[in-house]
């Protein structure tokens, strides 16, 4: 298909979210995730993408307390991760993230959870003053964070593309991300990938 003409070829109005691409969450990490490291080459080619179209480029963090409820000390179900400040927390070091884009901490407060990038941040006002109308979504882990900023991305009507060969799933139970994928494509997610959204299938 021309990418001129494609549709899920990024444009005005559209911006990339780059959901939790933590060390923490890597394999090795805190709570790696297993696979977590194919993220990081089609998000490279996204953010090259967006960034040559002169589009926003948005990355998502979680910023914990060292309390944090999360956490298997306080009860959680989580071993201690993305710990404010920590060498875990930080971006992956292949990711390639432009030097203006936007960072949105989440889970900064330590009784509360935020899997969402909406949840508690400034994200949905940053969007709406940049007039983002549609989100290119990858990143970690595609049954917990990804899905519930997919989610609350429909929930507040913007359109969303999921670069699915862009996230990897936790499945603490097999399946898990086929069926955080499902949930995403009934709320009105369109499935991708880094291919057809860089115009090359």
């Amino acid at each position: 298909m021309d990418p001129n003409t494609d549709p899920l070829v990024p444009r005005q109005g559209d911006a990339l979210l780059l959901v939790d691409v933590q060390r923490d969450f890597l394999p090795g990490g805190a709570l790696g995730v297993p696979g977590g490291d194919r993220v990081l080459a089609p998000l490279n080619d996204c953010i090259a993408l967006f960034t040559g179209r002169r589009l926003p480029v948005y990355a998502t963090r979680d910023w914990h307390p060292a309390d944090h409820c999360s956490f298997r000390q306080q009860g959680g179900p989580w071993p201690p991760h993305c710990v404010a400040g920590s060498a875990g927390a930080g971006f992956a070091d292949a990711l390639r993230l432009p030097p203006d884009a936007i960072v949105v901490s989440k889970g900064c407060a330590a009784r509360h959870e935020a899997y969402s990038g909406f949840a508690g941040t400034s994200l949905e006002a940053e969007l709406h003053l940049a007039g983002v109308r549609r989100l290119f979504i990858g990143g970690l882990a595609t049954d917990y964070c990804v899905l519930q900023t997919v989610l609350d991305a429909r929930e507040r009507e913007l359109d969303v593309v999921l670069i699915a060969d862009a996230v990897a799933a936790v499945d603490v139970q097999p399946g898990d991300g086929e069926r955080a994928l499902a949930r995403m494509q009934r709320a009105g997610a369109v499935v991708s990938d880094s291919l057809r959204v860089r115009g090359l299938a």
